[in-house]
């Protein structure tokens, strides 16, 4: 298994779900990416290097309080992009 950071899979697990529920968002593949990278520029890092860690950072997940970080992150990070786009739509 290759170095990786396990938070990318986790936003982009929860992105499509808070996007879902989001009205009056641009919700185009670049705003979604822009939001993710934002997203997880304010998320810690979990980088797992082995199945045995990438296991341990699936339990930690499960934790209610991991869960609401990573939304209200993608909420402020939808707030922010909403404002400003790169592009003009």
């Amino acid at each position: 298994m290759k170095l990786k950071n396990y938070m990318e899979d986790v936003v982009y697990y929860y992105l499509p779900i808070v996007l879902r529920d989001v009205d009056g968002i641009c919700k185009c593949e670049e705003c979604q990416k822009d939001i993710a990278a934002l997203t997880l520029n304010k998320l810690k890092p979990h980088y797992v290097n082995s199945e045995k860690g990438e296991l341990y950072t699936k339990l930690e997940e499960m934790y209610t309080q991991f869960r609401v970080d990573v939304i209200t992150a993608i909420m402020e990070s939808v707030k922010q992009i909403t404002k400003n786009p790169r592009h003009n739509r």
